[in-house]
């Protein structure tokens, strides 16, 4: 079984919450292990929703954290208040663990390998990254992160154009610094699924009314279906492989200017970052994704 961290803005866009049926479909099937939530976009209603969600679909329990200084990303999620609903656990956002602690948590207890999924903003690794040691583990981010992960999957990023930009990559002076500090100093593989991908490949639409998730596309102006970043994301993680999930991967090296949130790539055999190009036609993804999101009850 194959072990994950999911980094996430779950901020006011709905494709999060896609992403999230993905998982919760392969965490009840026994093919991974989800070890832990860290959200890295702080709302009013981040944590009670995200635990809701989870909650409602039958995967109770999961260990959260948060970054409370996340809070100058702007939007309105008007999908969380009523998600927010169906937790039990939590009362507010302080009543999850900091996220950095739970990255490092995480690692320092794990014997098996734990993959990252990161489809939000980056402060939160690039934090664990710097990360010296502490009551947890004697071990720096840096240790943890050579020793215990083997991959790093990421949303963000416009590899289409020279420089590309987008919001994960660019979206606030936070975002920028992280993740100029990740694409610098990361020592883990990683894959970049960028925005050119996932524009045009709409899922959601095809969901039972009553169903949370199809509520949560409706309460954010989706009802059709939303753009498919995320769930592609966390689908092409799952399936662990690029060529399997139907892309080509160019190799090389990524980098972030911390100032414009630009990115470029530059390719070489020896880099240890990959982006994805599709290899094969918008349908092909969206019939995936809506297969599994249909609700298995």
């Amino acid at each position: 079984m194959r072990n994950f961290i999911l980094g996430t803005d779950w901020w006011d866009d709905c494709d999060d919450v896609v992403a999230a049926r993905l998982l919760t479909g392969y965490i009840k099937s026994g093919e991974i292990c989800l070890k832990g939530i860290g959200i890295n976009a702080c709302m009013e209603y981040s944590v009670r929703s995200i635990e809701g969600f989870f909650n409602y679909d039958g995967v109770a329990g999961i260990p959260l954290g948060i970054d409370l200084e996340a809070t100058d990303f702007g939007g309105n999620p008007p999908y969380q208040k009523r998600l927010a609903e169906m937790s039990s656990k939590y009362g507010s956002n302080h009543d999850a663990e900091d996220a950095v602690r739970l990255y490092r948590r995480i690692l320092a207890e794990s014997d098996e390998p734990v993959e990252i999924i990161e489809i939000g903003y980056l402060q939160v690794m690039a934090k664990v990254m710097e990360s010296g040691a502490d009551d947890i583990s004697p071990k720096t981010g840096m240790e943890l992160l050579k020793e215990k992960v083997p991959k790093i999957w990421v949303m963000a990023g416009k590899w289409d154009e020279d420089p590309g930009k987008e919001n994960n990559f660019a979206r606030n002076e936070r975002a920028r610094k992280a993740a100029a500090v990740f694409c610098e100093k990361c020592p883990v593989p990683t894959t970049f699924l960028g925005w050119e991908i996932s524009y045009t490949v709409i899922t959601g639409g095809e969901l039972d009314k009553d169903d949370a998730l199809y509520l949560a596309l409706c309460d954010h102006g989706s009802p059709k279906g939303r753009m498919s970043w995320d769930p592609m994301l966390v689908l092409l993680a799952l399936i662990g492989d690029e060529a399997e999930a139907g892309y080509d991967t160019v190799t090389g090296t990524a980098s972030v200017d911390a100032d414009s949130g630009e990115n470029r790539f530059v390719p070489s055999p020896e880099g240890s970052h990959k982006y994805v190009i599709k290899k094969m036609p918008d349908e092909y993804y969206q019939k995936q994704i809506n297969g599994l999101i249909a609700r298995n009850v």
